[in-house]
């Protein structure tokens, strides 16, 4: 079968022409006994494409077997009822007439050629780049050509699901829908699918879509974000913020920026869920008196901000110093302390003094002043807030040496053979140093180490301490037990104890031992001489032993 296709004009003059010959012919003729067939009847082709037509007629000797189109056609073949056309270039719908003489009388058959063809362009428009959750959003499909657009249907899909069915009207035609924004939808890819069904003409049904747009969805809440951050800064300091926010989504898509005034700042995000905190730190500068220190969020377009006002402030340490840090015993010392022109500080042992104005504080250098540390605190009130800070020195006080009779006994009793220590301290600044030497031979003995205690220690000492600032001595007597005495003292008592035992054991043996007396008789007839015993008075019934 070859399609084909003519021009409305065309068509319309066709049979315009047709009618006329049928109202010009007798009424009798009008009446037509036999019947001419067209096939295909209600042929539909592609656009551009080409259809052959057969045209018969079922009375014995037909005459002139025609047809009529404004198409471009081509007789190819014919018999004695029948003649086959084809028709070439069909592009837009249109009617064909076949026409035959039988008995003299003119018969006519018409049919309609259909054409199809695709849409030429389906076009999704551009969904909007943010959308908000909950908010609705059009869905808006645009479609160019396709015939016939009575079998044509516009469908908008989400993936593969159908949201909306609607007939194409109109050139170009235009279908929308209007669908709820959930989170459901971040990411999902929309498009637009045309049908032309052509399946009860046995052809088909034949799809075109359009290219697929893909939807981010976002929320974020009213509420601002919460700030966390000193509302005062020293200068030169480190400082941290905190920024975080709850029921953002899609949570990683979040822009988070912070500020203090024009610096911003390198942040780290920790994100979970719907929430997340932005943790920075940063040194304040002195530029930024009078700056705020700002939090802003921004997702799909819309955006959250916190501004917090902070104090910039700059508190140095006092500076104290003293006259000297090292005098001698004696030396008149000043010691001054000052901060800033708001700053007011106090020294210990000095007046307070109104802020601005320096504490002072003046002495006369003693021994007992020696590692004095001189405190000074530093009071400064910012927003509110009353801020301190210390420094302090010490105060070194140069003295000559110094024995102390508690702290080096004028005697000591030793035993000779044993180890002793020497204790003897000085003090004074700086240090002294501590000698022992004997009166007369000039031994040293160490001090402060044990050492072994001969005899010859025996004897007076002078004990001697020596700085840069000057000397002092003291006498101390060192006796010294001879180890053979001591030999003598331990024997003897020994031999004492020792005697004393043995005398205790004497005694107790000669008063402790039982003892037995009586008479005894010597018998003459025996040649030993049994002693016999005379029983005592007051003993009777006793035998003799």
């Amino acid at each position: 079968m070859v399609p084909l296709g003519p021009l409305l004009w065309a068509r319309q003059s066709l049979l315009s022409l047709l009618l006329l010959v049928c109202c010009l012919l007798p009424p009798g003729a009008q009446g037509q006994a036999s019947s001419l067939r067209v096939e295909p009847q209600d042929p539909v082709v592609p656009t551009g494409g080409s259809l052959l037509v057969n045209c018969s007629a079922d009375c014995p000797n037909p005459n002139q077997i025609a047809l009529e189109t404004a198409l471009s056609k081509e007789l190819v073949d014919s018999g004695l009822s029948w003649s086959a056309f084809q028709l070439s270039n069909v592009t837009s719908d249109s009617e064909i007439i076949c026409s035959s003489f039988c008995s003299g009388n003119q018969i006519t058959s018409t049919t309609g050629i259909t054409v199809y063809r695709l849409p030429e362009r389906v076009e999704l428009a551009p969904l909007p780049p943010w959308q908000p959750v909950g908010d609705n959003f059009t869905l808006r499909c645009q479609v160019w050509g396709g015939a016939p657009r009575a079998n044509l249907t516009v469908v908008l899909l989400r993936g593969q699901k159908e949201l909306s069915r609607q007939p194409a009207v109109g050139e170009p035609a235009e279908v929308t829908a209007t669908v709820p924004a959930s989170r459901e939808d971040y990411g999902a890819n929309f498009s637009c699918r045309t049908e032309l069904d052509l399946r009860h003409q046995g052809l088909g049904l034949f799809e075109n879509s359009s290219t697929s747009r893909q939807l981010r969805i976002f929320a974020l809440p009213m509420t601002s974000p919460h700030l966390t951050a000193p509302h005062i800064l020293e200068v030169g300091k480190e400082f941290t913020v905190d920024c975080s926010l709850d029921g953002v989504f899609p949570v990683w898509k979040a822009q988070v920026h912070l500020a203090l005034g024009e610096q911003m700042l390198n942040l780290t995000v920790l994100r979970h869920r719907d929430a997340f905190t932005a943790t920075a730190t940063a040194t304040t500068r002195e530029e930024q008196e009078g700056a705020q220190i700002v939090c802003n969020v921004t997702l799909g377009g819309d955006s959250r901000e916190t501004r917090k006002n902070v104090t910039v402030y700059r508190f140095e340490e006092p500076m104290l110093y003293l006259s000297k840090d090292s005098v001698l015993e004696g030396t008149m010392v000043n010691v001054t302390c000052k901060a800033g022109t708001r700053v007011q500080v106090k020294l210990d042992g000095a007046p307070i003094m109104a802020p601005g104005q320096p504490a002072q504080l003046q002495l006369n250098a003693t021994e007992s002043d020696d590692g004095r540390n001189f405190s000074c605190n530093a009071r400064l009130e910012v927003g509110r807030k009353i801020l301190h800070k210390n420094r302090s020195v010490q105060l070194s006080v140069l003295y000559g040496p110094k024995i102390d009779r508690a702290k080096c006994p004028q005697r000591w009793m030793w035993k000779e053979r044993s180890y002793q220590v020497l204790e003897c301290q000085a003090r004074g600044n700086p240090a002294p140093t501590m000698n022992c030497s004997q009166e007369v031979s000039k031994l040293k003995v160490p001090v402060g180490i044990p050492f072994l205690v001969k005899l010859y220690h025996n004897g007076i000492y002078h004990c001697q301490a020596v700085s840069s600032q000057g000397m002092t001595t003291v006498e101390v007597v060192m006796e010294v037990q001879d180890w053979n005495a001591r030999s003598v003292t331990i024997t003897m008592a020994v031999l004492v104890v020792l005697g004393l035992v043995i005398i205790t054991a004497a005694l107790l043996y000669v008063f402790g031992v039982p003892k037995r007396s009586g008479i005894y008789h010597v018998k003459d007839r025996s040649t030993s001489l049994p002693l016999t015993s005379e029983k005592p008075d007051g003993l009777a019934g006793e035998e003799p032993s």
